[in-house]
């Protein structure tokens, strides 16, 4: 490994020099640059680095990952440089567009395996009666149909509890405003108008329910009545009349104007997407299906979900979804040629353990652990996904459930009037076609030598281990406890690609139920931010492990943020690090998901997970194993 100094000095070169710098900060992991044109920095070189673990251009921000050691890097930078920015925040960034998909993302993220669950049943179902294996008026259909189609009904009540959450609203308020727009008395009165103290309701010809924009746009609203009536109405009247006030203002708002507004915004979404479709569906496929992924990496996906659901709901089907499918596909064909390329038995497995997980819709192993950091097979899969796609939408084939989008997906582009199979079969084929074809052309294209053996260093055993872990003996185990208490999540759902892809190491995260952080083990603090938002620890056995609470929590500078500790100090398992504001986190748009990584991961021969859904700080969490 190379001085800080040195490292400090490439980086420098590589984004163009001092010249090219408007303003440089640093975060737990990386050295965040604004750069004046991000065109003249040599990314490719960077990301060749072996001292930079990755590079990422996200939100008008040029952002190096160099790893826990990133402030004394960053002291050296600036020592060369003399920039200005000596400090290590930087203000709020994030256009519109930005803000809009993460709105979107924090909406229906919560609820969305409930939702693929209950498109696959309806899939199912669909299929079911197809083959003639059961009739509609069977009880096994009524039944399982109720809950198959019962969220999709009553959606605007579960975005109703997700809005409210993103917005800092009361959920049960929102969610009554749900119900009232699903209520058998408006429902009934679909395509009709209503007349409130004069003014016309206009109820729409499917009314509101499986409606998406209409309850996003009255609780986004209603965030505002809610802090309204809560400051000008006393204390102890506001738990009856805070509700009341709110209802009376937001129930003939919604159903008057708001409502109205969401349905002529979903048309217009519609009609646009429709409009692009109908110039050229094989054009569409094409683009969707070649670029699904790229939009998957950098969040933008989460625009087209809105597209999907008024799509479902205005025309009874959707184009969009079957054209994804190759996508998704394409890259567990491009992994399962790595599976049988490549000689490293770690990469071997997890090219074919991320092959397999491509079928049920899963990518984010399959692209970061394999075809991204080789390139050339990621390539390969998004040329694939877009002839796949073209094929799909050639023959327009059409989506009647939402669901995930994986092989589980193909009985819902049956229609249940018809029950032509027409579009499951061609879906199938052109799915077929790019999954073979990415296997194909990922042995055509091979990888690219430098980056093959980078990545296969990564991910092999053979790396020399750390001088503080040679004191355990091969196969020894290290217990690592919870440093927080809340639900664990896998990393692939921390929205951050660097975590995600397990740039950082291995590990888990957590949604932190209380706003404390605790010593996994007994150790040294190694690493603490100054704004208390991140915290690394070098274990008395050689572990180095990184908590960063919240992602971009960085941009707080220290609000909400109480550290116990000192860097250097020597701390015992169970040792209060950091308290936290949950809530004010939250409040500000931050997620409080805090990954744990290991992050010199390949001194050890593997780090495991418990695979527990929920923890108590002070509980085993973490094996890692000598």
């Amino acid at each position: 490994m190379s001085s800080n100094k040195e490292i400090a000095s490439r980086v420098l070169a590589a984004v163009g020099g001092k010249e090219n710098v408007n303003s440089v900060v640093h975060c737990a992991t990386r050295l965040r640059f604004k750069l004046k044109d991000e065109d003249v920095a040599d990314t490719k070189a960077l990301s060749q680095d072996d001292d930079v673990i990755q590079v990422v251009q996200k939100g008008g921000q040029y952002q190096v990952v160099i790893g826990s050691h990133v402030g004394d890097v960053y002291r050296e930078l600036n020592g060369i440089a003399n920039f200005d920015n000596t400090q290590a925040v930087e203000e709020k960034t994030g256009n519109i567009f930005d803000r809009l998909i993460d709105i979107i993302s924090s909406i229906f993220t919560p609820f969305l395996g409930a939702m693929a669950g209950a498109g696959v049943l309806k899939g199912f179902l669909t299929l079911a009666l197809t083959l003639n294996w059961v009739t509609d008026t069977s009880g096994v259909y009524v039944v399982l149909w109720a809950i198959a189609d019962g969220l999709f009904t009553y959606l605007p009540v579960m975005l109703a509890f997700t809005a409210a959450r993103k917005f800092r609203t009361n959920e049960f308020l929102a969610a009554a405003l749900a119900m009232a727009l699903v209520h058998p008395s408006i429902t009934a009165l679909a395509g009709e108008t209503l007349h409130f103290l004069g003014l016309p309701v206009i109820i729409g010809a499917s009314a509101y329910t499986s409606s998406v924009l209409p309850i996003i746009l009255a609780v986004f609203l209603q965030s505002y009545v809610e802090k309204f009536f809560k400051k000008v109405i006393p204390n102890f009247l506001q738990t009856i009349v805070v509700p009341l006030a709110v209802f009376l203002v937001m129930a003939p708002l919604t159903f008057i104007a708001i409502g109205p507004l969401g349905t002529i915004l979903g048309n217009v979404l519609g009609g646009g997407y429709d409009a692009i479709y109908g110039l050229s569906p094989v054009l569409a496929g094409a683009i969707m299906g070649g670029l699904w992924q790229v939009f998957v990496m950098f969040g933008m996906h989460w625009g087209f979900v809105p597209i999907m659901m008024v799509n479902l709901t205005q025309a009874g089907f959707d184009t969009m979804t079957p054209m994804l499918l190759p996508a998704v596909l394409a890259q567990g064909g491009a992994a399962l040629a790595i599976f049988f390329m490549t000689k490293n038995v770690k990469l071997k497995g997890l090219a074919l353990s991320s092959t397999i997980t491509s079928f049920f819709g899963i990518t984010e192993p399959t692209v970061y652990g394999v075809n991204l950091p080789l390139k050339k097979p990621f390539i390969a899969a998004c040329i694939s996904g877009a002839v796949g796609g073209a094929f799909i939408g050639f023959f327009e084939v059409r989506n009647y459930v939402f669901g995930l989008i994986s092989l589980l997906s193909l009985p819902g582009f049956i229609p249940q009037d018809t029950k032509a199979v027409t579009g499951l079969v061609m879906a199938a084929i052109g799915t077929a076609i790019a999954f073979v074809l990415a296997f194909i052309l990922t042995f055509v294209l091979r990888f690219d030598e430098q980056t093959e053996d980078t990545a296969l260093a990564e991910n092999d055993d053979s790396t020399p281990a750390s001088p503080k872990a040679e004191a355990l003996a091969n196969g020894q185990t290290i217990m690592v406890t919870s440093p927080l208490s809340g639900e664990v999540l896998p990393l692939t759902q921390v929205k951050d690609q660097v975590f995600s892809s397990g740039a950082l190491g291995k590990g888990v995260a957590i949604k932190p139920s209380e706003g404390k952080l605790y010593a996994p083990a007994d150790g040294v603090v190694t690493t603490l931010f100054p704004t208390g938002h991140a915290v690394g620890i070098t274990t008395t056995t050689g572990a180095e492990i990184l908590m960063h609470i919240g992602m971009d929590t960085v941009e707080l500078d220290g609000q909400g943020y109480t550290v116990k500790v000192s860097q250097g100090d020597h701390v015992k398992k169970g040792d209060l690090l950091v308290e936290f504001d949950i809530e004010a986190i939250e409040a500000a748009g931050f997620s409080t998901i805090t990954p744990i990584v290991v992050t010199n991961t390949t001194d050890f021969m593997d780090i495991l997970d418990m695979d527990q859904k929920e923890v108590i700080h002070g509980e085993d969490f973490l094996t890692i194993v000598k």
